[in-house]
């Protein structure tokens, strides 16, 4: 666990101004990529989701937000991010949500999840260190740090369990071969394309524990017009709460 004091916050909005979200003022700030996340778990209500990794708690208040009555598990590492992921949940009124202040390594779950998913840490190890401790360990991750995270998410997950994940492109091999090694094959693959006939920098992973299906490639979803401005499907994930369909659009 690492022990830092509850960050200074600034106060915004997240899903259109559905959720109030508190989020450190300096250090990792969240950008859209939890929000896609959230849209993409196929949860249902009354069904158990766990999140590793959880930060301010971007991701799970989206989910709460559209899937009312889910029963989720946010894991946080950072004692002071996590104090500000459960404010958050309070703040909205989601008692649906937990958070647990450990490192999703080594924390034991009393039972099984039908989902789990993460934005997991993938900055280069080798690249220029923050001199903020809690950007550094939000950020910094590594291919074997992947494998572990990937394995650790599938054991805790029920047979037919989802696990979904975002990562950059360049991850994919590892997090592919993580999956299948353990049990949780991947069976869609989504890429996020910043505008059209641009490289999608980062891919939307789903995996099922003990799956057998062949794994779809979708077209993905495109995310900005040319100008900037986000398209009509972004908008209607980011600012209206809408679902993610990972087998297209």
């Amino acid at each position: 666990m690492l022990t830092t004091p509850t960050p200074t916050t600034t106060t915004g909005h997240l899903l259109g101004g559905r959720v109030r979200y508190r989020q450190p003022e300096t250090g990792f700030r969240s950008g859209i990529e939890p929000v896609l996340l959230a849209a993409a778990i196929p949860a249902r209500s009354g069904e158990h989701v766990l999140e590793a990794g959880t930060g301010a708690g971007a991701a799970l208040l989206c989910l709460s937000v559209r899937v009312p009555g889910v029963q989720a598990t946010g894991i946080e590492i950072d004692a002071g991010i996590a104090a500000l992921a459960a404010g958050n949940a309070g703040d909205n009124g989601f008692d649906g949500i937990a958070i647990v202040t450990h490192a999703i390594e080594s924390v034991v779950f009393d039972h099984v999840f039908d989902h789990a998913f993460a934005n997991p840490p993938y900055h280069s190890p080798d690249g220029t260190a923050s001199p903020l401790a809690a950007r550094e360990t939000a950020k910094r991750g590594s291919p074997p740090m992947m494998v572990v995270w990937i394995r650790r998410m599938s054991h805790a997950l029920r047979d037919r369990g989802s696990l979904t994940l975002v990562v950059p492109a360049g991850l994919l091999p590892a997090c592919l071969a993580a999956m299948a090694e353990a049990h949780c094959p991947c069976t869609h693959l989504f890429p996020l394309w910043p505008k059209l006939n641009q490289p999608a920098k980062l891919v939307l992973l789903r995996g099922v524990k003990r799956a057998r299906t062949p794994m779809l490639l979708s077209s993905g979803i495109v995310l900005h017009h040319p100008d900037g401005s986000f398209t009509d499907e972004a908008e209607a994930i980011l600012r209206d709460a809408a679902a993610l369909n990972l087998s297209g659009r």
